[in-house]
Formats: structure tokens, sequence, C-alpha cells
């Protein structure tokens, strides 16, 4: 008897494993790429079934209806949905968020603790056996003592992914700047699907990429090793991309700049007029530190400035990861009596671009903040404080040609240099609104074009 699970779609409609950059749901710029990444296979092929790998089912389900979410941790891939499954869809993530974010956060506070409780034992059996009259404590560790090496397939983590790429006609890697040193894990954990996916001869492709900086001699190894056999690469930015790729021994013909995917989501939500609020967003985590003084610097110049210019603040969250960008972004506004209220947790990535749009300036220490604000003609103030952020933004700076300057948050001045550059970028945003909108289109085009190359892949 057939297993259900593993029943073609009709026709020919293709099966599409996604691997997108947030397994848990909580980053707009990751849910805007996957939001543009689903409308353009569905325009393609409306029959096809569509598995995203997350930690978060019943929250894939809530944003995206009709998608199968692919649990790594699972026992069946792509599983028919059920009634509850389709309640999810109607109920939305703002009702599902918290119960499925609460739900995953209970359950990895547990294994954390499970691991913390059998390395004691361990310890304590070792001490023990090492005491006088007693045998060899026999091997120093046991198999599941050590990682993973990279590229291996272990049971517990990765035999319900390996099925799915098993059934799959194309497996797809989201954009994103994780194959960089700033995130070893994720990093192996995708060269480790896409490697899987080749040695299977299923096709593979990797979207809106943007790579670096990656100088770790084992992820360097990693990626000379899975990368050459990507069909298809499609890079975010021409700044470090194409360098690594060429070092990685990629050929030329297999990889292309097309810009971030997550354009076409914010051009979708341009208004006519330009805007006329200050967006705020900081980032403040381990990749991107950000000073106690810069802070109180910020809290204080961007009120003033937004009263001189008679802006209201807009604050945007882009990543509710530890809720790092709100916990960052609100202490900036308080002192504000012209500050508007954030979104609340689990909004829509069209929401965020909405808000954005609403922008004349956008102040943000976040990546895709900016996108959303160049793709729809904003200016952006770019707050970096880290060689990993600086080519973030410099590699959108290259795609847009302009309306991004940088500001280094870790440099003498700060709050000299923040009001002069939210001023300057104030007054250059009427006559570089047109430019900045038809280098998103360009982009958009761009990708479009190389997605097709990729659905002529199946």
């Amino acid at each position: 008897m057939t297993n259900p699970a593993v029943l073609q779609p009709p026709g020919d409609a293709p099966r599409i494993l996604v691997e997108n950059g947030d397994h848990w749901l909580l980053n707009m710029g990751d849910l805007a790429m996957l939001d543009t990444t689903i409308r353009r296979l569905r325009e393609r092929w409306p029959q096809a079934r569509i598995g995203v790998l997350t930690d978060t089912p019943g929250l894939l389900r809530a944003y995206f209806p009709g998608v199968d979410p692919i649990v790594p941790w699972g026992t069946s891939a792509w599983s028919p949905a059920g009634r509850l499954a389709r309640l999810l869809e109607v109920l939305g993530p703002r009702i599902v968020g918290p119960y499925a974010i609460g739900r995953i956060t209970v359950g990895a506070w547990t294994r954390r603790q499970a691991r913390s409780a059998r390395g004691m034992a361990r310890r304590l059996l070792r001490s023990a056996a090492a005491l006088p009259g007693r045998g060899s404590a026999g091997p120093a560790t046991e198999a599941h003592d050590q990682p993973a090496a990279a590229g291996s397939l272990t049971r517990d983590a990765t035999s319900n992914r390996a099925a799915a790429v098993a059934s799959s006609s194309l497996v797809v890697a989201l954009g994103g700047g994780y194959i960089t040193d700033a995130d070893p894990a994720q990093t192996n954990r995708v060269f480790t699907l896409l490697e899987h996916a080749s040695s299977s001869g299923t096709p593979t492709a990797m979207l809106g990429q943007g790579l670096g900086p990656l100088g770790d001699p084992d992820l360097v190894s990693r990626a000379a090793e899975v990368l050459p056999r990507v069909d298809v690469i499609a890079l975010r930015e021409g700044r470090r991309g194409p360098a690594l790729l060429e070092q990685a021994g990629v050929p030329r013909n297999r990889f292309v700049v097309t810009g971030d995917d997550a354009i076409e989501l914010g051009f979708s939500r341009r208004s006519q007029e330009l805007g006329h609020d200050l967006g705020v967003c900081l980032r403040v985590a381990g990749y991107s530190p950000v000073s106690s003084a810069a802070r109180q610097a910020l809290a204080t110049g961007l009120p003033s400035v937004a009263e001189e210019l008679g802006a209201r603040l807009t604050p945007v969250i882009i990543s509710e990861v530890r809720s790092e960008d709100r916990r960052s972004t609100l202490p900036l506004i308080r002192s504000s009596g012209r500050a508007r209220k954030p979104l609340g947790r689990f909004a829509r990535p069209q929401d965020v671009a909405a808000q954005v749009g609403r922008c004349r300036v956008m102040v943000t220490g976040a990546y895709h903040a900016a996108v959303f604000a160049l793709s729809q003609g904003v200016q952006v103030v770019a707050l970096t404080s880290s060689a990993y952020y600086d080519d973030k933004f410099l590699g959108l700076l290259g795609m847009f040609g302009t309306g991004l300057e940088l500001v280094r948050l870790d440099a003498d001045g700060l709050e000299e240099r923040l009001p002069a550059a939210v001023r300057s970028a104030w007054a250059r945003a009427p006559e570089e609104r047109s430019a900045l909108l038809v280098s998103a289109a360009e982009q958009i085009a761009a990708g479009r074009t190389t997605f097709e190359r990729i659905c002529g892949l199946v």
C-alpha cells in the first residue's frame, strides 16, 4: 500500500522543498522573501506542493495557507493537512503565533535541561570511575557526545529532512546573510541540505543570497565542496558574493546577481507620494554590537531631529527573535511625543513594508528595513558597527546606486554625525525617489528571470 505522505502532486506538478533562513518565522525580511518565492511558485505551478523547513509548523500554516511545514525533527515528511491545520490557516499568525512560539520555546528549554542533566551524569560517572580501586573509565567519549560532522545526516536532526529531499523535484535555499562566519551552525545546516539534495540527483538553487564575510577555514572548505554542485545561485549583491563563489570554484555560468527577493514585496507596497515619517529600527545582537553610549546618542538625537523636521517617529520591527529589535528600538523613541505605536508581534511582512513606505527617511541597523525602504523610494541612514553589516549595507547601496548613507556607531562624534545624515537624506529624498524605484523594478525583473531559469531545472 502506498504511503499517502509520499504521493506525488496531481499531474506533472512538482514538489518544491524550501529552506527558509528563519525556522522560527520571527524575521520580517525572511518572511518577505518566503512570501515572494511562494507566490512565484504558485504562479508557475498552481498545483505544486510547496514544503518549507520550519520548527513552528502551526505558525507557517497561519502565515502561508496551503504550504506544507516540513519539521526537521518530525517523523513524516509531506503529511496531508488535517482539520487542525486548516483551522490554523483561518486563525492567522496574530492568534497562532504566541502559542506556537511559546510551545517551541518551552521545548527548547526542556531539551537544554535534559542535555545538561545527561552531561552532569556522565561527568559524575567518569569521576567515580577514576577513583582509586575502580576499573578503566573506558572510552573518553561516546558517539552521541560528539557533534555531527559537517555534511553528515544524523537520524534525530535530519532524517525527516532527508526524506523530504528524496521525494522533492527541487530544493531551494532562500536568501539571507547566513553563509557567513557569524552563523556557522546555519551555514553548515544549509550546506548539508544542498549536499544531500545534489547527491540524490535533486536539482538545487539558492535565491537572494548575501555571502560572507567567510574566512573560517572549515566553512571555506565546506563551501568549496558544496557550492560548485548547486545548479543556480542568485546573489542579492555584487560586492562580495561573486568573488567568494569564484574562490569556492563555482563556474561563472552558475551564478548571477539579481538583488534581494524582498524588494518585490516592498515595491508592491509603495505609495504614490513620498512619506513624511522618520522610521527607526535598531538591531543589537552578538553580530551587531552597539555600546550604551551609542544607544544614548540615538535616543537623544532621533527625537530631536524629528522635532526639527516636523516628522513623526515610526518604530519598525524586523526581527522578533528574543524581541531583539523591539527591545533595542522602542527605548530610542520613548521620550518623544511624536512617536507612533509599533506594530504588534506576528504582524505580516506586508504590514511592515507599508509602515516603512509612510516614511521619508529610514534610520536602521536592520538590513531588511533598508530593503523595504529603498524598494519604495525611501532614503536610508544605515547604522553599523561591524564588518558584517558594512558588507550588507554597502552591498545594498551598490545594487541601488544611491539612497543610502552609512553611519558608524562605534566612531566618535555620533551625536553630530547622525542628525547631519538624517537632514541630508531628508533633503535628497524627493530628487532620488524615482531612481530608486527604477532600480527596484530592474532588480525584480532580474530576480524573475533567474527564477524562470530555476524552474527550468524541474
